[in-house]
């Protein structure tokens, strides 16, 4: 069976298409663009790789454009676009409603817009990346959702509510919903396969560290606790989001500025974080060359991240009473050693003592444990695979057809 995993943006489109027979990526790439001048297509098989300008309207136009490359017959991987069996598609926000993954009908697509409100850059896309895939594939092609929030939907109501007035939940759905969820529910279940344990005997503490970064706390294989939130904005400083701070500090920036709401929502969201802190840059690669040359404001900005992700993994410690395993997974967690031995040095407290030179070795796709044999909390570098997760899920349900 091939599966095409679709990720679909505002004005952008991700795509992997994989034969499940051994889980092995066909072709991958992404329209960036759509709707803008200068919209283009990335194309990347084993052999080839291709990046070319190409006219991109609407999502509609995009997965035509796909779907042209994929039957190409120089440098597409299958004959006929009937070789595709499913269309797995990334959403966001499921709030209430969706608790797993489904089937697509009009309903889940009129249910995902009516969630806008909550994801009103994410979800609206989503939706449209769904419709257009229909209209290129057609009705008898089944498409299948898969949901950021719906693995944090096991959060006991202690963890998942704010404390507002009640009425704002029930009139707002106002509450922590979590995201990343795909990428915790892959590194969690692969943990446990590393470990030769069932997860339903762990408890596991997964950092997905990237440009938006969250933490979720796992018992038995459910999650019991996240940093992200309502939106993704809460819990720890990001690439440009400022994380959970004094509500007041909100407040009392916009009436000393004159900020609105939406400037301001614009304050949080893209100018916070390791950005605003640094003055530099939201890439972590620019900071720490700056660190390195003796930026003071470079420094900061580090010691600040890796206090507060490791003060967030002893808090879900004490959630979970005991931990068995830390997985740290995507573009930082991955590839920045520096902030995995920080934070493992502040966790020395709960007996993990990690291997310098495990850690350092793990960068550039390398994989591994990285902490010694007698730490009491095995630390694990995982790359995540949010597409495989789409992909098993599709797979699973069209089967069960």
């Amino acid at each position: 069976m091939k599966v095409l995993v679709i990720n679909a943006g505002s004005s952008s489109l991700k795509y992997q298409l994989i034969n499940m027979d051994g889980e092995k990526v066909l072709a991958k790439g992404n329209c960036e663009r759509i709707g803008d001048e200068g919209s283009f297509i990335g194309y990347k098989t084993s052999d080839t790789e291709i990046k070319k300008e190409v006219p991109m309207p609407d999502h509609a136009v995009a997965f035509t454009q796909v779907k042209n490359l994929l039957i190409d017959p120089e440098v597409g991987v299958i004959d006929d676009l009937s070789e595709v069996a499913a269309v797995g598609h990334r959403v966001v926000q499921g709030g209430s409603i969706f608790h797993e993954s489904c089937l697509v009908d009009d309903k889940v697509i009129e249910d995902i817009k009516s969630l806008s409100p909550l994801a009103p850059l994410h979800n609206p896309a989503n939706a449209q990346g769904i419709i257009s895939s229909e209209k290129v594939f057609g009705k008898d092609t089944p498409q299948v959702v898969v949901f950021d929030t719906a693995f944090h939907s096991t959060m006991p109501e202690k963890a998942y509510m704010y404390a507002v007035p009640y009425e704002y939940y029930e009139k707002y759905g106002v509450r922590r919903y979590g995201f990343h969820g795909t990428s915790h529910r892959f590194v969690s279940a692969e943990m446990a396969n590393r470990m030769g344990k069932d997860i339903k005997d762990l408890k596991i503490i997964t950092c997905h560290i990237g440009n938006g970064s969250s933490i979720t706390a796992i018992d038995g294989g459910k999650v019991i606790d996240t940093t992200m939130g309502l939106t993704p904005l809460d819990g720890f400083m990001m690439g440009t989001r400022s994380g959970a701070l004094d509500p007041s500090v909100v407040t009392f920036i916009m009436e000393k500025e004159g900020l609105s709401a939406s400037e301001m929502d614009n304050l949080l969201n893209k100018k916070s974080g390791l950005l605003g802190i640094s003055g530099i840059s939201s890439d972590d690669r620019d900071i720490a060359a700056a660190e390195a040359e003796g930026d003071h404001r470079a420094k900061l900005t580090h010691e600040m991240l890796y206090y507060q992700i490791a003060k967030y993994v002893g808090s879900f410690y004490i959630a979970l009473g005991g931990c068995d395993a830390i997985v740290f997974t995507a573009g930082l967690g991955e590839n920045q050693p520096a902030l995995r031995k920080a934070v493992c040095e502040y966790l020395a407290p709960l007996g993990v003592k990690i291997d310098n030179d495990a850690n350092e070795a793990c960068i550039r796709g390398k994989e591994g444990t990285l902490t010694t044999e007698d730490s009491a909390i095995r630390v694990e570098l995982i790359a995540t695979n949010e597409e495989l997760v789409i992909a098993r899920d599709t797979k699973a349900i069209v089967e069960s057809l």
